[in-house]
């Protein structure tokens, strides 16, 4: 089908009997004596015969008409109806949507967080909830329309249990400055697929303690990660914390390791005993 130009709307021009100009996907403009409108006919996902009104030209132009009708379209891809997803942003309390609030809930409850974690509460937010329930009033959102986002993920093969527990920490967020009255993320999880943690072996055997240790002595590698390998195994600490450790950290007097707690996300500093061993291994690097 052709579709329409900006010089056939402008020159449409009705002769008395209403008439539509179609543009694709349902998408057309319908002529009548009283001016122009922009139309979409579509099927909800009930499958009940509806039509959107996209907006009178001119004040709604050709290009921003075919805007407006893909995003009508993406609605309904995601389960959602636009004409009541229209009307919801049009009633009160629309401003507060789910992405308004989020990102408020985002600014006061993120920026202290460890930066791996503000990175994963962003991509989920902007790449996995908004895009479906960002625009709708928090206040009327259904848990099926939370449950669509949450399908999205799980048909790319990740777990949604992390989304649904952020979408969850917005709707409380939103309970508690009177935005919304209920969390429909709440009652989600068992509508959610169940991922198998897996675990991963550890030696329990003092035997095959004894045989890692040795293995460790005869590493010919560098020295320093052949020292972090030692002092992991002497302090039972993460890779992690060992990289990042400092010499203001180490009490050489009480001979331990304060971690502090912003570094472990705790409440109070995590304290690490230090054997002879380990402050050996750490004066011979100092």
């Amino acid at each position: 089908m052709q579709k329409l130009t900006a010089i056939a709307v402008k020159q449409a021009k009705s002769s008395g009997k209403p008439f539509k100009m179609a543009d694709g996907g349902s998408l057309y403009l319908l002529v009548k004596h009283s001016g122009k409108y922009w139309r979409y006919d579509y099927a909800s996902p009930h499958k009940k015969r509806r039509t959107l009104a996209l907006g009178v030209y001119p004040d709604v132009s050709l290009a921003e008409a075919r805007k407006r009708h893909q995003k009508a379209r993406e609605q309904l891809a995601d389960g959602i109806d636009p004409m009541d997803a229209k009307k919801l942003t049009t009633s009160v309390g629309a401003s507060d949507t789910f992405e308004l609030v989020g990102e408020e809930w985002f600014s006061l409850h993120m920026l202290e967080k460890s930066t791996k974690h503000r990175v994963r509460a962003r991509s989920l937010l902007s790449n996995d909830l908004y895009p479906v329930i960002g625009s709708l009033p928090i206040a009327q959102i259904k848990p099926t329309q939370v449950l669509t986002a949450l399908r999205k993920i799980e048909a790319r093969g990740v777990d949604a249990s992390k989304a649904r527990s952020l979408a969850g920490q917005v709707f409380k967020y939103g309970i508690a400055t009177t935005r919304c009255e209920s969390d429909p993320a709440r009652d989600l999880g068992g509508a959610l697929k169940k991922h198998t943690v897996q675990h991963y072996s550890a030696i329990t055997d003092p035997k095959d303690v004894g045989n890692l240790l040795m293995a460790i002595d005869d590493y010919d590698g560098s020295a320093v990660v052949q020292t972090a390998l030692q002092i992991s195994a002497l302090t039972f600490q993460r890779p992690g914390e060992i990289r990042h450790m400092e010499w203001g950290e180490i009490d050489w007097n009480k001979k331990q390791w304060e971690i502090p707690a912003s570094k472990m996300k705790m409440k109070s500093d995590h304290i690490v005993p230090l054997a002879r061993q380990t402050l050996e291994l750490l004066e011979g690097t100092s």
